[in-house]
């Protein structure tokens, strides 16, 4: 490793790194074109961009000419393009080098204006670059080294024929560097064309869990029952992402859980860049602990110190369900990941989860069982939350405001002062909760409820 990038890791506090960086970065070093296989959460981000920052300053760099890049990452949304250019930056300020971000949904004259000043690197959405590329803002003739960043979830978005024109505007002898989860959609056939007797590197097997996250899958009986396991699960006292299917739904339950004293935030297609940037910073800031999202915040929203997934609407198929959860147990931390299911999901859901090699046992639940008190932490009370949120329709002989659950049980204590770690629903809860929670909730063993499911042969 470069003198001048170990120091600025080390200013950083980074002293060791994580399997798929350390496997990828010393042939990226030489310059070899690399296939990286890996996780989301798995530190990515550092494998290709500190490869980038030395292979283009060293030997002191010759100077960059206006719309002409010497170094190209290809991100598929916006907020993965900032986070690595954040990412980048330290680094490639190192060796004096320039970088900038290349994306729509915001005017393009500051874009412009930073390719006309000569930037050396650019971290690009295919979409608005290849729009650049048309109006001759910018020429791709010039780049070393090109990296193309979650590969797969650019064929999900139907970029692959954007990435191969982009691509085959690069020399071909330049270095490229490809990092996917899957080969699948096509991935494989640009690994063909543009990549050079590449060296593969696979730090886990393809959309394999991480080890540090424990899911669990609770049970609500029916809308009344989800809402307010929503709004407990909410109350916790760190940051937690609520995933939702539509655009519509996340808006509206973050403006509740606000309104009910639960300061929440949403992240969907809707909102224009600088609500997006506005929300995200609330939401890394820790001002804001709860985001509400849809799977525009799947990939590439990295805030660290995530503690809890929630997916309030499962998704439809399993590698959704993976790379939302991958918004914990980040980088090495531990983090839990609940579904909420109602009675007419259940089959499908205990289907996606076979699909995603997940195991565990689905556990019967309401907002004061002890099983989301655990999650929850003792500094955060529940608010239960009795307004109409994601289920329009109310189950037949339930009356509208009707008071079940409005009164969080004064001897709820979830005890261990809100650690992690610990076996769930047993010294956190109560006597109350516990008596609660002994009406056959399931565990993995059968023996203690709220255990939590790993999956088989994992572990924390």
């Amino acid at each position: 490793m470069p003198q001048p990038l170990l120091t600025v890791l080390a200013a950083d506090g980074k002293e060791h790194p994580f399997p798929i960086q350390a496997a990828a970065m010393p042939d990226a070093f030489k310059g070899r074109d690399v296939l990286g296989r890996a996780k989301t959460g798995s530190g990515k981000t550092l494998a290709f961009a500190l490869p980038m920052a030395a292979r283009l300053g060293r030997g002191g760099h010759p100077a960059t000419r206006p719309g002409q890049p010497r170094g190209l990452i290809l991100a598929p949304t916006r907020e993965l393009a900032t986070q690595i250019q954040a990412a980048l930056a330290p680094y490639a300020r190192a060796y004096g080098l320039t970088s900038t971000t290349v994306f729509g949904g915001v005017p393009q004259s500051r874009q412009v204006n930073a390719l006309r000043s000569g930037v050396d690197i650019i971290v690009a959405c295919p979409g608005r670059l290849e729009d650049l590329m048309k109006q001759r803002h910018i020429r791709l003739d010039a780049v070393e080294v090109t990296v193309i960043d979650e590969a797969d979830h650019m064929a999900d978005l139907g970029f692959l024929p954007c990435v191969t024109r982009i691509l085959a505007a690069t020399p071909a002898h330049g270095q490229r560097l490809l990092f996917s989860a899957t080969l699948d959609n096509g991935v494989d056939s640009i690994v063909r064309r543009f990549l050079t007797n590449a060296v593969v590197h696979s730090a886990d097997d393809a959309n394999s869990p991480v080890a540090d996250m424990t899911h669990h899958v609770f049970h609500v009986d029916g809308a009344d029952s989800k809402r307010e396991v929503i709004a407990a699960l909410a109350s916790g006292t760190e940051r937690r992402i609520l995933f939702m299917r539509t655009k519509h739904h996340a808006k509206k339950l973050a403006k509740h859980l606000s309104e009910q004293g639960i300061p929440a935030v949403d992240l969907h297609g809707n909102l224009s860049q600088g609500a997006r940037d506005r929300n995200l910073a609330e939401f890394g800031s820790g001002r804001v602990r709860v985001l509400v999202a849809t799977d525009v915040a799947a990939r590439g929203v990295h805030v660290d110190d995530v503690a809890l997934v929630v997916h309030v609407d499962p998704p439809v198929e399993h590698k959704s369900y993976l790379h939302r959860s991958g918004r914990t147990a980040r980088a090495g931390n531990a983090g839990d990941v609940v579904t909420l299911v109602l009675p007419e999901q259940r089959r499908d859901t205990a289907h996606l989860l076979k699909k995603a090699s997940i195991a565990v046992t689905p556990q019967r639940v309401d907002a004061l069982s002890a099983a989301v008190g655990a999650l929850v932490g003792v500094r955060a009370p529940i608010v239960p939350y009795t307004a109409r949120l994601v289920e329009p329709q109310r189950p037949k002989g339930r009356s509208k405001g009707s008071s079940r659950n409005t009164q969080a049980a004064p001897s709820r204590g979830v005890g261990g002062g809100g650690q992690r770690g610990g076996a769930a629903g047993t010294s956190r809860g109560t006597t109350s909760v516990a008596s609660r929670s002994a009406a056959g909730f399931g565990s993995r063993s059968g023996s203690r409820p709220g255990s939590r499911g790993r999956r088989p042969g994992g572990g924390r």
